[in-house]
Order: C-alpha cells, then structure tokens, then sequence
C-alpha cells in the first residue's frame, strides 16, 4: 500500500474520536485527522486496513477510533 500524501488527493479519510472517548480530553475539541489519496480504490484499501482487527490486538478488540470515507472531488 502506498503512503499517502497528507495534503493532494481527491479521496480521503477522516479520522476522529467517539464521542465520550476519555482521550478527547487529551486532544483539541473536534479533533480529527485526514489522510488523502489519489484513487478511490487506493482510499477503499487503506480503510479497511485501517479499521480491521489487527494481529496484535487482542481477540475481540476493534480500533478506538472512528472511519469516515471522505471526497474532495467536484463532482462529489
């Protein structure tokens, strides 16, 4: 999977927290973060990489934070 460039691309991800989540105290109110890429496609791989169960997690686990498939395109 390709790394993808924090600030070009049409296609990206919005990171955040659950609401209630006791790190938001840790973080600015409304904190998120977005990682762009240049094809849906690479963007649709990246997600769900990014929101499965990894290896080192423990069963049953699922990642703390939230995933939101996002677009920056002009016919979105």
């Amino acid at each position: 999977m390709r790394t993808p460039d924090s600030k070009t691309g049409s296609f990206g991800i919005r990171v955040t927290l659950p609401d209630n989540d006791p790190f938001e105290r840790l973080l600015d109110e409304g904190w998120n973060a977005q990682h762009w890429f240049q094809t849906r496609n690479e963007r649709d791989r990246a997600l769900k990489e990014m929101s499965r169960e990894h290896e080192y997690s423990r069963k049953g686990d699922a990642p703390a934070l939230l995933f939101e498939a996002i677009d920056n395109t002009s016919d979105s």
